[in-house]
């Protein structure tokens, strides 16, 4: 039987916004690898932390090309953990300006985030599209240039992609199985300085439930680099959900990520902690540690691949175990908590889901600051382990 924060929602539900246009329009066909090109440019006056989109369009910037940023070298990941030196979203931009010169069926999509401001792309400058602040038509884009052989990457934030650009995503990409990566940042609460607007605290309901849809939530930087090359592989949509500030590195030592398969942290006897995304997992583990102060001993699972997810993971670690726990940063409804106690429904497994309130984060704040303040912390997760371990047997919570 599954189970749910006290504050959290029990219906898997999401709520979209509303389309100006019910359609959205592709672009022309090409068939070479110079063709789907638009002026190539980059962002003079945008910014990385991108305005609140109240415009229904935008002007493109004029092209720039100066040299690229240096890239300084990634944390070791070594516990405790350190603040890695680029977010997620710098690793992905870098990581396309590398791959962008040299695989020509690679097309990037821009909607004016400011993401790729400066970025020489070399020889790959004329596959790199600046189409505004216009995500529907971003998606119909992505989708005509997928249709004529591409593989578009297309970038913009998480609140945009799975509300205001569903429908595009669901009729225009998902229906036709297409080779479409859709790179979210601003995801969760990252974007926590601009309010509940540009919050995306349901994403993974809307993107997971999709057919043909892969769902890839990195755990820090460094992996950000790996699954992005590995989800270009998949061969159908990618939903590939990153923040918007640096987040420390994961511990060394685990299985290199793997698409589609968990990453075991850390083995334990008593239970299973399950989490998904940054700090979700960094809580799981010093949620670990807490346990173990108590002799609770903790299996800390890292899926980092919300669809397809790796249920014989979970299986393998609930082998002589009834209790898991999982830790994300969403609602509880439809999101990772949801997808694992969907896949362990015929076990007798009680899932307690950490998650975010059902309720719309109002006020300002660090994205840590405001994952503690709904629960998503070391502190609730080894409480819940607590009272689970003394009430096996009886009820659900």
């Amino acid at each position: 039987m599954t189970t749910a924060t006290a504050s959290t929602a029990t219906t898997a539900t999401a709520t979209t916004a509303p389309h100006t246009a019910s359609t959205a329009t592709a672009a022309p066909p090409a068939s070479t690898a110079t063709a789907a090109t638009a002026t190539a440019p980059t962002h003079a006056a945008s910014t990385a932390t991108t305005a609140p989109h109240t415009a229904s369009t935008a002007t493109a910037a004029t092209a720039t090309t100066p040299t690229p940023a240096d890239r300084p070298a990634e944390a070791s990941g070594a516990h405790p953990v350190a603040p890695a030196e680029r977010s997620a979203r710098e690793v992905y931009r870098d990581t396309v300006a590398a791959l962008l010169p040299r695989e020509e069926r690679l097309v990037v999509l821009d909607t004016d985030t400011g993401l790729f401001a400066g970025v020489d792309f070399g020889a790959g400058a004329d596959r790199y599209l600046n189409l505004g602040i216009a995500e529907h038509t971003l998606m119909g884009a992505a989708a005509g240039l997928a249709r004529e052989g591409r593989i578009p990457l297309v970038h913009t934030m998480a609140a945009f992609a799975a509300s205001r650009a569903l429908e595009a995503v669901k009729l225009d990409i998902a229906l036709g199985d297409l080779p479409v990566l859709i790179a979210a940042t601003h995801a969760g609460v990252s974007a926590g300085h601009l309010g509940p607007t540009h919050h995306a605290l349901e994403d993974l309901a809307t993107m997971r439930v999709l057919p043909h849809m892969t769902v890839v939530v990195p755990g820090d930087p460094e992996q950000t680099a790996v699954l992005l090359r590995q989800a270009l592989t998949a061969g159908g949509p990618v939903y590939l959900r990153l923040g918007r500030s640096a987040t420390p590195a994961l511990p060394a030592g685990a299985e290199p990520p793997r698409l589609g398969k968990a990453q075991v942290l850390r083995r334990g006897t008593d239970l299973t902690l399950a989490a998904c995304g940054p700090y979700p997992v960094l809580a799981a583990l010093e949620a670990a540690e807490l346990l173990a102060a108590d002799g609770i001993s903790a299996n800390v699972l890292h899926l980092h691949t919300v669809k397809p997810l790796d249920t014989p993971a979970l299986l393998e670690a609930l082998a002589d175990q009834h209790t898991l726990i999982t830790v994300e940063e969403h609602w509880a409804a439809g999101g990772f908590g949801s997808a694992v106690a969907e896949e362990l429904a015929v076990l007798p497994v009680r899932v307690h889901r950490i998650a975010m309130p059902d309720a719309f984060v109002e006020v300002a704040g660090s994205q840590r600051h405001l994952l503690q303040q709904g629960g998503v912390s070391a502190q609730s997760i080894a409480a819940r382990a607590r009272r689970a371990l003394g009430t096996i047997g009886g009820g659900t919570r």
